[in-house]
């Protein structure tokens, strides 16, 4: 039988033989039932009918394993590693370089959302992406991206802890997409307009979720926060680096409103985000003439970037130029360096990495 298609590079159609001779099989013709039935098996081929037929089942097999595997969005795509080498350059030994979004597949942010420790430093890496970096990703990346935010916002609707920072994430996360869909032609979006739309929608729907969010008060019949000494609420108070925190924990009772005023907590928490230089530039005085710490530290948040504080980070090794998650435990007990160094001392050529810096070891 010739080779007949629309174009060179078609697989072809699929013909079958009748009384009349040979027809071209249509897949989505209505009248395809009208034909079959008409159709004896004394009048088809047997051997071709056993390779039709098999053609068929093979194809609708894969399309049914290709619709699985993209509509398979709980999962991360393709990778869960613990670490990933970063070339910039080609060199004779390695042809080719890493790029952000190769990056983010193949780091396991989805167990790391699970760690308090990461939580903060994943929400704010996810930030920074959306703000600045979100084109730059790869059609993959994106849709991990994507899958790693929902797994977040789940795990906030859930457990009903760190509802502020994901808001954050998402009100700027929202703002991105709307001018990227407004001005389309005039930036790259990988994938058609109307996916985007849709996660327009469901950010938005994500955002009146956590609006109408309402955690519930704790019954305890044990000890709380308010039957602690003052002494002691006052040192859990000073080990707070977010302002907010400290605000929100004040509206809590009388007692933790007074010792959230206190003028000694801003200006440690003045002295901890700020330099000397900047917070000397910006002397606000109270009427009875001493500093007013509090109104400072608002003030200089407006000009100066604040100090940024996460229990765990990604790890980034100058020897190996290998990036990776770090497992303390399995480091003390089986001196697991977290990636395979052939450094003497591995430990002396670990550099923590912020988001920010994250970000920045894939600009070229």
């Amino acid at each position: 039988m010739p080779f007949l298609g629309q174009d060179w590079r078609s697989p072809g159609w699929s013909w079958i033989k009748t009384e009349d001779g040979w027809k071209r099989f249509e897949y989505f013709n209505h009248k395809l039932g009208d034909n079959l039935n008409e159709l004896s098996l004394e009048e088809l081929d047997n051997d071709k009918e056993n390779v039709f037929v098999g053609d068929v089942c093979e194809v609708a097999a894969k399309k049914r394993k290709k619709d699985f595997f993209n509509n398979n969005t709980k999962s991360q795509f393709l990778f869960q590693e613990r670490w990933i080498y970063v070339q910039k350059e080609s060199t004779r030994e390695r042809h080719g370089y890493c790029t952000l979004g190769e990056a983010f597949n193949r780091l396991d942010f989805s167990s790391a959302i699970q760690d308090v420790r990461r939580f903060d430093y994943v929400v704010k890496l996810l930030q920074l992406i959306a703000k600045s970096q979100l084109t730059s990703l790869s059609g993959a990346a994106q849709k991990n991206y994507f899958n790693v935010l929902e797994k977040i916002v789940r795990k906030v609707l859930d457990d009903h802890q760190n509802p502020r920072l994901v808001k954050a994430l998402l009100q700027d996360l929202s703002s991105t997409l709307c001018i990227l869909i407004r001005e389309v032609g005039k930036s790259v979006l990988i994938g058609n307009i109307n996916i985007w739309v849709c996660r327009l929608e469901t950010i938005l729907n994500w955002q009146q979720q956590l609006n109408n969010l309402q955690i519930p008060k704790q019954v305890s019949n044990g000890m709380t926060l308010s039957d602690l000494p003052l002494h002691m609420q006052s040192n859990i108070l000073y080990k707070f680096s977010d302002a907010c925190d400290i605000i929100n924990l004040g509206e809590a009772t009388p007692t933790l409103h007074m010792l959230s005023e206190d003028r000694q907590l801003w200006k440690k928490l003045c002295k901890f985000h700020f330099a000397e230089k900047q917070f000397c530039r910006h002397l606000i005085m109270s009427e009875k003439g001493h500093v007013d710490w509090k109104l400072m530290f608002f003030t200089l948040q407006k000009y100066y970037p604040q100090r940024e504080q996460y229990g765990d980070t990604l790890q980034f090794c100058k020897h190996c130029s290998i990036l990776f998650w770090n497992d303390r435990h399995l480091a003390l007990i089986f001196k697991d360096s977290g990636h395979p160094c052939t450094a003497n001392d591995p430990d002396s050529c670990l550099t923590p990495v912020s988001p920010q810096h994250f970000i920045d070891l894939f600009k070229f």
